[in-house]
């Protein structure tokens, strides 16, 4: 290296000897320019520089840029003292000779000159706003050549007169170049390389600063360990977004020391983009191969060569790199259907018409499949003919329709022979098919019934009871229904009633059709006709009932005049006496005659209906027509009151009969009944045969009834009732067991007694609920009492709604004696004779379940009933209580004496015990001691008591036996 004091001084010869030229024979010199030379023919500004940017040489073109005088003026300067600021990219401004500055672009590069290694080669492009207008546009290198520079030569610069296309075509590859020398640990970029990092925001002092983090040690490593070799790898920058592939080899002196490192980076993102999208693309029609199991396979017919897809392979259950031929695949196809198959593929070969065929294969695994395939001829560009197309294992497919080809045959089939009528409808809704149960419905032939409409097959009345006699089919919609009856008519002209089910569907054209299932329901109409009847309407009588009554009069309060209605209520005098003498048999046949009196003899607007036992109602619905309210109770007491034959005598009645009227505008039917309910007792206690409308007291005494059985059913569900007990006690004062009597702590009124709440009760339908209360109370009650001399006390409940023939009644017994935990034989129910009498086996047999418990049954009041003491032998009880009506007069009336010791002589025979009840003297108790009662109930003993004095009396031992005086 030169002095810098003496570079001025250095010629052109010299630097020709320096830069290795004049180690070149003469002939060389004289053929072959030496590189010094070159640089001096470029066009563009030039200058070799040494260490601290001195200037070495220069060309012209860099002397004009800097407005030099000459290239000497240049030498030795200090590059940097030119430099006026740096800029983006490289470009730099700096100040020329003149005074003036400009603008241009550096780009430094080694030489790789053994002789002096510092020396670097320094181009400068003027930017374009410092250029004159029309000048074209240089540019920086690229890159310097990738072959290796000889040692002791500059670099071979000849390339700089194509650096504008180089540096172009880096931009449009996406491509920057860079130098290394490791000696100065220096850089050196292209301009596409610096326009790159500039586009991106890099750091051109640390390149791996701009690596991902994920890949920044594998690329320091690769660099690191790449020592001789060459290098190429993909890396992605910080924001991971963008890929860059970087490629590098090292340069070597003629010692083979590495002098510098020559490499690109490319700037792959797009390529990546697209390579990812194709992948994607690739991997969805993969997919959709494998879900569709459609393969894809091409066939040369001319090299005989096939292509098959992984898809189309893994059908046949081979690998898809297989050398396949078109033989490879015609020995899959099933023996049967090779020899068509090859003709047809043969033919496509030739005249290159499309193809489509269906066809049995054999899989590699010996397993038959059926396959799907269409092919077609394809001309490339070079106009070879290459047949392209598709395989599909339509296996499961046509598995499948064979099953559906089954089932619409079996559909047919049961269509068929189904009992249920069955027809297809058109859009027109006419007939278009139907079956044979159809047919045999309707009485028509099909041939006779294709073609009919809806409405033609729908009967005249239930035409003209609907606007639109087809709304069987076009109410049915989009979807499904149901229509739950029409009238449809048979050729005879006989009506049918069918329940309709109609679905619609649609053909193969796409025109819809109704299907339409037809089942006969007339014998069920019948069936529910009959079922309403005997809902609405008395068994015995055929007359409307209860439920039938407060239908008709909620219609007839909504539609007609309330002054035209009136209710009378109608209550047969002394029928049980008919009953009990002649039995129910007769009883039940001067109901029927009195039911036909009524209908045969009432005037029009008037119905007749039996509500219960002997009580009918009447109900008129214009009360003018009929002459009014008296007019029509006298009548209807007339037809009422009759001598009428039953088993074969006369029987001569009468009836109390109470009647009633809306009294404002917020009557309802159930105050109707009540009314003329409370009218008729009021008839009934002025005698026989007598009439009675209900006038406002009495209305208000109705409402206060009403009321209280509001209040008592309050009581109920609040256990607000109490029951009190009275002893049972034998012949020794023993107490054997304990009658159960409730009684109402009213608020206003007091502690009432049954006789004033039991009819409220039974009025309300309460008694059944009632008994139930009473039952289980007792028993939880009993359960707790003291064992007095170790005996346990029984417990007896009188049951007066709860009784046998009651759905339920067994059920309630066994749950009330379950909860309370008393022992089986301590419970004693206690019910009229009546209701003992004439009871079905089923009832008795479940009674006889709670004998074998150890329940006992006793007849209540027995003799009362005026019935036979011979039934006492066919009640399934074991205790039979003497009213207290025969034992009040014993000791004083003998008839009353005879009654009560024959129920003790029959009771004794058939080995039941006997109950005498109402016991109030001591002549009463010794005269039945006498007779041979077991056990006396009444107030000689004691009262019925609140339970906590019972349990005192229980305590007490045996109560006061009185001596015979």
């Amino acid at each position: 290296m030169t002095d810098p004091a003496q570079r001025a001084e250095i010629s052109v010869d010299a630097w020709r000897a320096r830069c290795g030229a004049a180690d070149n024979p003469p002939e060389a010199q004289a053929s072959t320019p030496t590189e010094l030379d070159r640089l001096t023919a470029l066009t563009v500004p030039a200058a070799l520089c040494s260490d601290g940017d001195v200037v070495e040489y220069a060309n012209e073109p860099f002397a004009r840029l800097l407005a030099a005088g000459g290239v000497d003026d240049l030498i030795g300067k200090d590059l940097g003292s030119f430099l006026v600021r740096a800029g983006a990219l490289g470009a730099h401004r700096l100040s020329r000779f003149d005074g003036s500055e400009t603008t241009v672009r550096l780009s430094v590069w080694p030489t790789g000159n053994g002789r002096d290694p510092a020396l670097r080669l320094v181009l400068c492009t003027p930017c374009d706003e410092e250029r004159p207008p029309g000048e074209a546009v240089p540019a920086a290198p690229a890159a310097p050549r990738a072959a290796r520079v000889p040692t002791g030569q500059f670099p071979d610069v000849g390339w700089l007169t194509d650096a504008q296309d180089l540096a172009e075509a880096e931009r449009l590859a996406g491509v920057g170049s860079w130098t290394y020398d490791p000696a100065t640990e220096e850089m050196y970029f292209s301009q596409g390389a610096l326009e790159m990092f500039a586009r991106h925001g890099y750091d051109l002092d640390d390149p791996l600063a701009n690596v991902h983090p994920n890949d920044r040690d594998a690329t320091a490593t690769l660099i690191n360990d790449a020592g001789r070799n060459r290098i190429e790898m993909e890396l992605r920058d910080l924001t991971g977004e963008h890929f860059f592939m970087l490629r590098a080899r090292p340069d070597f002196d003629e010692s083979g020391e590495v002098i510098r490192w020559l490499g690109t980076l490319q700037d792959v993102t797009t390529i990546r983009e697209n390579e990812r999208r194709l992948r994607e693309r690739l991997r969805r029609s993969e997919d959709a191969e494998r879900v569709a199991m459609l393969g894809i396979w091409e066939w040369d017919p001319v090299t005989d060569e096939c292509r098959w897809s992984e898809t189309m392979a893994a059908l046949v259950g081979v690998s898809s790199d297989l050398d396949l031929t078109y033989g490879s695949y015609l020995s899959f196809v099933h023996p049967d259907d090779r020899q068509w198959v090859d003709r047809l593929w043969r033919q496509l070969a030739v005249k290159h018409e499309p193809v489509s065929c269906e066809h049995q294969m054999v899989t590699a695994d010996g397993a038959e499949r059926i396959f799907r395939c269409n092919g077609a001829a394809v001309t490339g560009p070079d106009g070879r003919v290459t047949l392209v197309g598709t395989a599909q294992d339509v296996t499961e497919h046509r598995a499948a329709e064979a099953i559906v080809e089954r089932s619409s045959q079996r559909f047919a089939d049961l269509v068929s022979i189904t009992p249920v009528g069955i027809g297809i409808f058109d859009h027109s809704e006419r007939l278009v098919d139907a079956n044979d149960a159809l047919c045999e419905l309707l009485g028509y032939d099909l041939d006779q019934l294709r073609g009919i409409t809806a409405e033609e097959m729908t009967h005249p009345e239930d035409r003209t009871a609907r606007s639109r006699s087809a709304a069987w089919i076009t109410e049915s919609g989009e979807k499904s229904s149901k229509v739950a009856q029409r009238l449809l008519v048979r050729s005879s002209g006989e009506p049918v009633y069918c329940e309709l089910h109609i679905a619609i569907s649609v053909q193969d054209d796409g025109s819809r059709f109704w299907l339409v299932v037809f089942q006969d329901i007339t014998e069920r109409r019948r069936t529910a006709e009959a079922l309403r009847h005997q809902a609405t309407h008395d068994d015995l009588t055929g007359l409307p009932n209860r439920a039938a009554v407060k239908e008709l009069l909620g219609k007839l309060l909504a539609t007609v005049d309330p002054d035209q209605l009136a209710v009378l209520f109608c209550d047969i005098d002394n029928f049980k006496r008919v009953n009990d003498s002649l039995g129910h048999d007769a009883g039940d046949e001067l109901l029927v005659a009195l039911a036909r009196r009524l209908e045969g003899g009432l005037p029009p607007h008037c119905t007749a209906a039996r509500i219960s036992g002997d009580e009918y109602v009447v109900i008129c619905s214009d009360v003018a027509a009929v002459g009014g309210v008296d007019a029509l109770a006298t009548r209807v007491a007339g037809l009422l009151r009759a001598a009428v034959p039953v088993h074969n005598q006369l029987v001569r009645v009468s009836a109390s009969i109470g009647a009633a009227v809306p009294t404002g505008a917020t009557s309802t039917g159930a105050d109707l009944l009540r009314f003329a309910d409370a009218a008729m007792f009021e008839a009934k206690r002025e005698g026989a045969g007598r009439v009675s409308l209900a006038s406002a007291a009495l209305i208000a005494s109705a409402d206060r009834q009403v009321h209280l059985e509001g209040q008592l059913r309050d009581a109920l569900s609040r256990d607000g009732l109490t029951l009190h007990f009275q002893p049972v006690v034998g012949a020794d004062g023993s107490v054997q067991t304990a009658e159960a009597l409730v009684r109402w702590p009213h608020p206003d009124r007091g502690l009432l007694s049954p006789d004033i709440f039991l009819p409220v009760a039974e009025q309300g339908d309460l008694l059944r609920e009632l008994d139930r209360w009473v039952l289980r109370t007792a028993l939880r009650e009993a359960a707790s009492w003291p064992e007095p001399d170790g005996r346990q006390v029984g417990v007896a409940v009188n049951l007066a709604g709860l009784v046998p023939g009651v759905p339920d009644f067994v059920e309630s017994v066994i749950n009330a004696v379950s909860e309370s935990g008393i022992a089986w034989d301590r419970v004693i129910l206690e019910l009229v004779e009546t209701s003992l009498m004439d009871l079905p086996s089923r009832v008795l047999n479940a009674m006889g379940q709670l004998v074998d418990r150890g329940v006992r049954f006793a007849v209540d009041d027995f003799g009362t009933g005026y019935s036979s003491l011979a039934r006492l032998k066919e009640l399934p009880a074991q205790i039979v209580k003497v009213d207290r009506q025969f034992v009040s007069g014993v000791g004083t009336d003998p008839s009353d004496f005879a009654v009560a010791r024959a129920v003790v002589d029959m009771a004794r025979a058939m080995g039941r015990s006997c109950v005498a009840e109402g016991v109030e003297t001591a002549t009463q108790f010794h005269v039945l001691r006498g007779v041979g009662v077991d056990a006396y109930q009444g107030w000689l003993f004691s009262r019925p008591v609140p339970p906590k004095e019972f349990r005192a009396v229980l305590g007490l031992g045996p109560l006061h036996v009185p001596r015979a005086g």
